[in-house]
């Protein structure tokens, strides 16, 4: 049973981990200056209605997925728990390759990063109280908030607020440090996980097969509730490419992160999310070619 299923995790490739997603946090931060942020303020509905599709649309849609499907309780949990974590640290790349509103993507991982210090915790409870296998997870587990807070701030949000400092006070130095840093630490990540999948490799293959199909569904609702949202809020086509993408790729390193360090590292949760990690980077680079070949209003 996938719900009994444990991958081994060591503390010291979680921490390992934890630093990954700082640096990858910290590269995007580096992109940003506070006057982003009071651009924003003055025409805030694109990252307002972003933040909506990122944490109310996609649990509801998730919460919907997991009513009809009836997965396992630790695979709906794993569900659950990705569409509960802030978008993926690779959504503003794509962005920007899908012809988007880059500085919209930056500014909502940014703004949504700082709030799933609140939001995720919650929405984690929330959903997942609701569906009784999963709920049975939870009372187990009885995972703390406020832990799961501290945790994605120092993780996310401390790499932030150092990265927007540094672009202000020494621009010419995260000009030099932007690009091979946002590549270089995407390709550490990427070897991460694939290092750490080769530790569970028979377990991951094991399981991998008949959650791969719920993962690709549960990444075409993300994107199509995104997509969705930014039309029935009428966002112009450059910012409901950013809306679109952000809201289909999740930051699924995070779940890893939540799974293995409240977790246990419980086989469906982790299954789902590692694959997640792997397949909205697939999913996204393509959507990303296909809206990059028409030009979109602003």
């Amino acid at each position: 049973m996938i719900d009994d299923a444990i991958l081994n995790f060591s503390p010291g490739s979680l921490t390992l981990l934890n630093g990954i997603l700082a640096v990858v946090m910290f590269s995007i931060a580096i992109d940003l200056l506070p006057r982003d942020f009071r651009a924003l303020a003055k025409g805030p509905k694109p990252l307002l209605v972003g933040l909506a599709s990122q944490f109310l649309v996609l649990p509801v849609l998730t919460f919907l997925l997991v009513l009809v499907v009836q997965p396992p309780a630790s695979v709906a949990l794993g569900l659950m728990l990705v569409a509960a974590c802030p978008g993926g640290n690779i959504s503003n790349f794509i962005t920007h390759r899908a012809g988007g509103n880059a500085a919209l993507s930056v500014s909502m991982t940014a703004f949504a990063t700082v709030g799933a210090i609140l939001l995720t915790p919650l929405n984690i409870a929330f959903w997942g109280s609701l569906y009784d296998p999963s709920a049975a997870i939870l009372r187990a587990t009885s995972i703390d908030p406020v832990r799961i807070a501290i945790t994605v701030g120092l993780m996310l949000v401390l790499p932030l607020v150092l990265g927007v400092t540094l672009n202000a006070r020494r621009p010419d130095l995260t000009r030099k440090l932007r690009r091979p840093l946002q590549w270089l630490s995407m390709a550490i990540f990427i070897a991460f996980i694939v290092v750490a999948l080769a530790a569970n490799w028979a377990q991951f293959l094991a399981y991998a097969g008949g959650i791969a199909g719920l993962v690709v569904l549960h990444n075409a609702l993300a994107l199509g509730g995104g997509y969705a949202t930014a039309t029935l809020a009428r966002l112009s086509p450059f910012d409901r490419r950013a809306v679109t993408i952000e809201t289909g790729i999740q930051n699924s390193g995070l779940g890893l992160v939540l799974i293995f360090g409240f977790f246990g590292g419980l086989g469906g949760m982790a299954v789902v999310a590692a694959f997640w990690g792997i397949w909205h980077a697939i999913s996204g680079l393509v959507l990303a070619g296909l809206m990059a070949r028409t030009e979109a209003p602003r």
